[in-house]
């Protein structure tokens, strides 16, 4: 009976020790005094500078479009192209010395530049070797789209978002959203920079996760989420599971200790 009375106790301490709490899986949990409350976002992330391997979408356009057809890139590859595949045929890839080739501009140096600075850079170029003021070019400059890649706890693999920001929650919920088993309290951000790599961390379950700098991704960014204790004592994801199978144990374990005390006797 002391027997089944320690295994009992075990089995309780598993029971609550193994199962994974709604705290832990709840996104952008607020504090009861923010409930209901405006939360002041400070954007301190500041401007994305353009690296080496980012793919650009570079356009130019005037009163009479004949006269920057020289200047725009003709679509050689896949006519039936469409996202990506369009962009990787008629984009402009930063090579590993930071320049992008544009068509009768040639080859541009745009590393560490922002794509506001690169807009204005041709632009400039323009109007100082080919054109006047008046033939009023307007010229864009986009990353073309936000390529990230995502590991661990979570949909695995890279994934593209066609737009100019992208916040961490909707790369997330993009690439299949976090599994049960998956740390929101602890999510790694490897982040490129020019003299290397860098880890960031941001908790998921914390409201004021909004206002970390590394809330909205930039290319290039690698999301790592690391699986929960929980996961390794391998009992379930949910309270059922883990209750079942930790019974299974319990059950096999009392049988073994019956048995056991019949043969000693």
């Amino acid at each position: 009976m002391k027997h089944i009375s320690i295994l009992l106790l075990i089995f309780l301490v598993f029971s609550f020790g193994s199962c994974i709490s709604t705290k832990k899986l709840t996104y952008l949990q607020e504090n009861e005094q923010e409930i209901d409350s405006l939360i002041a976002v400070q954007r301190v992330q500041k401007p994305y500078r353009v690296q080496i391997n980012d793919l650009l979408s570079v356009r130019v356009k005037a009163l009479d479009q004949e006269l920057v057809g020289m200047f725009n890139p003709i679509d050689e590859g896949n006519p039936n192209a469409t996202g990506e595949e369009k962009l990787y045929y008629d984009g402009f890839r930063v090579d590993p010395h930071g320049n992008i080739r544009v068509p009768t501009l040639g080859e541009m140096n745009v590393l560490g530049y922002t794509v506001e600075e690169i807009r204005v850079k041709i632009e400039e170029k323009l109007l100082e070797d080919y054109f006047k003021a008046e033939a009023n070019i307007f010229v864009t400059v986009k990353l073309a789209g936000i390529r990230y890649t995502t590991i661990g706890e979570v949909g695995a693999g890279s994934q593209i978002i066609y737009k100019d920001e992208v916040s961490i929650m909707e790369a997330i919920a993009n690439a299949g959203d976090i599994e049960v088993t998956g740390d929101r309290t602890d999510v790694l951000i490897l982040r490129q920079y020019p003299g290397g790599h860098k880890v960031h961390h941001i908790d998921l379950t914390n409201i004021d996760a909004v206002k970390s700098p590394y809330y909205y991704i930039q290319p290039n960014d690698l999301i790592i989420v690391k699986p929960l204790p929980q996961k390794s004592y391998g009992t379930g994801e949910t309270g059922l599971q883990t209750f079942t199978t930790i019974a299974s144990i319990a059950s096999l374990l009392t049988t073994m200790l019956l048995l056991s005390t019949r043969l000693n006797n």
